[in-house]
Parts: C-alpha cells; structure tokens; sequence
C-alpha cells in the first residue's frame, strides 16, 4: 500500500519513489510484476499524472523498473542484481575493514555517516 502525506517536506514523487523501491527490496513487489499505469495510480492517490511518471522515470534510472512501451511498467530483475552488488561490496568494505584493524562498530559508523552524505 503506498500512501502519500501531503503535508511532508518531502515532495510527492520522491515519497511515491522511496514507497516502490522498498517494495520492490523487501520483495513484496517480485521480479516482472506489472506496476498499475502511470493514469491508474495518479488518480489512486490523488496526485498529477507527470508526479507519478517522474516517480517511475527514477525508478527506471536507477534499474529497479522497466517500461516495455505499452505494456507498461514492470519490476525489473537487475533490483536483484543491484541486491548482490551491494552484498558484495559490503563484504569487500568488511575485508578491508579487518585487514586496517578497525572495530566492527566503528566501521558501521563509517558507513551510515556515508549514507546520511548523499
């Protein structure tokens, strides 16, 4: 279910974009499942066609969805691969983490105040 706050600071695009990526990474949304259409779920949640569509269109850049024309729009199974190229770069970032020493909590500080960065 997505919702929208109108009254957030956080525009609603972005809060429709960050509601379907993480459906799509905690899997309740699976690989090849078709999302409604752009129309369909503007006028569900009350917002402007061309609010939904850049939602999708982010989505598509960062490979989470992918649009076959008029077939619509559809989870994307590079999701998953971008799943496996996190997990691998976290176990590349613990590698290097115990061959410098440094403690295990530490490095988890480095990593969310890299993440609270972008």
């Amino acid at each position: 279910m997505i919702t929208i706050d109108a009254g957030s600071s956080v525009p609603p695009y972005e809060q429709l974009r960050r509601q379907v990526a993480r459906q799509i990474q905690d899997r309740t949304l699976a690989v090849g499942e078709r999302l409604p259409t752009v129309r369909a779920l503007a006028a569900e949640l009350g917002l402007a066609v061309n609010t939904v569509a850049r939602a999708y269109r982010e989505l598509e850049e960062a490979g989470l969805v992918e649009t076959r024309g008029r077939a619509g729009s559809f989870v994307s199974a590079a999701g998953q691969q971008s799943r496996e190229r996190a997990r691998r770069a976290a176990a590349e970032y613990a590698a290097a983490v115990a061959g410098l020493g440094l403690d295990p909590d530490e490095a988890l500080r480095i990593v969310e105040a890299a993440l609270r960065q972008r």
